[in-house]
């Protein structure tokens, strides 16, 4: 919970006596005389839905699907993403939708092609803005029809260029203003699930790191004391940042998720995973050093995730960056 502010209103009453008549009762109050009335106590601002920050008011919602491979690094604004998902696919590898609100970055890359597990988890978001680099084309009915404004780079093309010093399909660079520009009325933030605190709940136990594995991408997530984040490790190498710094957020959610072979493929013939992100699970939430065992819950492809502890009630995030990694207790190629 939130710490509260407490303080004490200590109130001096002084009564006058009356001089008149030699009658020592209180004078009586002026009729119209104004009561003392104690100060209202501060209300807390509110919280952002996506990281539990105060925030001053909810903005749209803009999605981007960034590289995730040694060839795409190091990544470009994605230190400034209020939530971070990993998804699985071609080849057992992954790739990152960062979902930006709160703040945006000026600059936000590599820009790299959507999957059909996206379309599965966006709706939570209403209808926000997602900016990609194209699609299978037998995918591109699906897009079309999903709760999303397309600010691809053929959608808007002004809001893209190439980084210099990198090579194509990894230097495609998007400027989110500029994306969401593009998109006037995408829906603005709204609870997806998440619930915050200050202070950590009990039932956690101690960790330094908790690895994933993916059938051709391991992930290690370890907790900085002095940083209060924990900092990514992917495939044997400090995950860094362009604009310096390591990747890392202060809550982790590794959610155990049933992944399977979709319809669609990309031009080698390795079939695109579908994650599947509707319906109960199990996981493992990390925030201040010690890990949570929780059950996951969605309803619908509409309504956020909901996580829960042994006890039934919200598991509550550190407050900041949020990363959701989707993941198969076994890795699965399927």
């Amino acid at each position: 919970m939130r710490a509260g502010i407490g303080f004490t209103l200590a109130m001096a009453v002084v009564l006058t006596g009356a001089a008149c008549s030699g009658d020592d009762r209180p004078a009586a109050q002026s009729e119209g005389a104004a009561s003392p009335v104690a100060s209202p106590s501060p209300t807390a601002p509110p919280e952002h839905p996506f990281t539990g920050r105060p925030v001053g008011s909810r903005r749209p919602v803009l999605a981007v699907k960034i590289e995730n491979t040694h060839a795409g690094k190091p990544q470009i604004g994605l230190r400034s993403a209020d939530v971070v998902y990993v998804e699985q696919v071609e080849g057992g590898l992954t790739r990152l939708m960062a979902i930006f609100s709160s703040k945006l970055p000026a600059q936000v890359g590599p820009v790299r092609s959507a999957r059909i597990s996206d379309l599965h988890i966006l709706p939570m978001f209403g209808k926000p803005a997602l900016a990609y680099s194209g699609v299978q084309t037998k995918m591109i009915p699906f897009v079309q029809k999903a709760s999303l404004f397309d600010v691809s780079d053929s959608r808007a093309p002004g809001a893209y260029v190439r980084a210099p010093g990198r090579v194509a399909p990894y230097n495609l660079v998007g400027s989110p203003r500029k994306l969401l520009a593009k998109a006037p009325q995408a829906s603005k933030a709204k609870d997806i699930g998440f619930v915050f605190s200050d202070e950590p709940p009990a039932g956690g136990t101690p960790q330094k790191t908790v690895n994933v594995r993916y059938p051709a991408a391991r992930f290690a997530f370890t907790w900085s004391e002095a940083q209060k984040r924990w900092l990514v490790t992917q495939d044997g190498e400090k995950d860094m940042a362009a604009e310096g710094g390591q990747q890392g957020a202060p809550t982790i959610v590794v959610q155990w998720v049933k992944t399977d072979r979709s319809e669609f493929h990309d031009f080698t013939g390795s079939y695109t995973p579908l994650v599947h992100t509707v319906g109960k699970g199990t996981g493992v939430v990390l925030r201040d050093g010690q890990a949570y065992r929780v059950k996951w819950s969605r309803a619908s492809e509409k309504e956020g995730t909901v996580y829960t502890m042994a006890d039934g009630k919200p598991m509550p995030f550190a407050r900041g960056q949020v990363w959701v990694v989707l993941a198969s207790r076994k890795p699965v190629a399927p």
